[in-house]
């Protein structure tokens, strides 16, 4: 069987990741362990602040972090939600997948399975983003002193929650034909502690079979958990449907519910890749093990009054 042309696509704040990834799957890696390698890089760069190390906090301060990682051809999956301390949770999900009898470990067991294996540990709520979390608790008339006295938090979380949510994500096509998927999160800035968005729920804002192609998306979560958006995605792409189609209707799908903003990426089995997005100026990034850097483009504009004119055949599938 011939080699394929290895490919990587991720969200637009991936871009400098891409080459590491690009290099495992030239030299004949997997793309598991490019996804893996990809999403590393991000999570210890301080300058992106929705995702690891430098992510922005709860409303409390914490640096709550949510990663997923998905085999694409046995399927297996591992993910974490709400870890704290540890510098990547990508790295986490992946032990969870590989030398547990789970697939999902939240909160303290999180934590507690990441000292247990070894995993680096990090103060992930820097100078810069405790800078941040501040100026937002002082615009709603709160402190760090004041917050964390607080029974309630909700009333002050309504106010301190905007759309400013961010993720990182990466699709891979290796050159035997094996596909993966990563995605990793600080979640919604400012959240209420605890809460956990699609990036970590494997269907939801990540999937990937092999047979049919991958799919992870980024923006409000919410509406990825209630859409299924990832597995509804590839069963698309399994029914037939080009990538380009399965990514605008995933967006009208998003559309129909509320004005929020939402992304997704797409990769078939063949290579062939696309993105929509329902706000202007998205971007997202694919390389090739034929290309020496990244290349950025534009994601396809779906407006929310697009909501009702989806193209035809974009109905959801039935569940393969």
């Amino acid at each position: 069987m011939p080699r394929l042309t290895g490919v990587i696509v991720a969200s637009g704040n991936g871009a400098s990741a891409l080459p590491a990834g690009i290099r495992i799957l030239a030299r004949g890696g997997s793309a598991l362990d490019a996804v893996e390698a990809c999403a590393k890089i991000i999570e210890a760069d301080t300058t992106d602040t929705s995702v690891g190390r430098g992510g922005k906090p709860n409303v409390l301060g914490e640096v709550e972090l949510d990663a997923s990682i998905v085999d694409g051809t046995s399927h297996r999956v591992g993910a974490v939600a709400a870890l704290t301390g540890y510098l990547h949770p990508i790295t986490v999900a992946r032990a969870v997948m590989e030398r547990t009898p789970h697939v999902f470990i939240v909160g303290k067991g999180a934590a507690r399975f990441a000292r247990e294996i070894g995993a680096e540990t990090a103060q992930n709520l820097t100078l810069s983003t405790r800078k941040l979390w501040v100026e937002r608790l002082r615009s709603v008339g709160e402190t760090p002193a004041s917050i964390r006295r607080r029974v309630k938090l909700l009333p002050v979380v309504r106010k301190t929650v905007r759309e400013e949510r961010g993720t990182v994500n990466f699709l891979a096509l290796d050159q035997r034909g094996d596909m993966a998927s990563a995605v990793t999160t600080s979640g919604w800035a400012y959240k209420y502690p605890g809460r956990v968005g699609d990036s970590p729920i494997v269907g939801a804002g990540n999937y990937s079979d092999s047979r049919y192609g991958a799919a992870a998306c980024t923006g409000y979560g919410e509406l990825a958990i209630r859409n299924v958006t990832a597995k509804t995605a590839v069963d698309r792409l399994a029914s037939g449907m080009p990538p380009d189609m399965v990514a605008r209707a995933a967006i009208a799908d998003a559309n129909e519910h509320e004005d929020a903003a939402f992304n997704i990426v797409v990769l078939s089995p063949k290579g062939v890749h696309a993105s929509a997005t329902n706000r202007e100026g998205r971007r997202y990034v694919w390389m090739t093990t034929r290309m020496d850097e990244p290349k950025v483009e534009a994601r396809m504009l779906v407006p929310r009054t697009a909501r009702r004119s989806r193209p035809a055949g974009t109905r959801r599938p039935r569940k393969l």
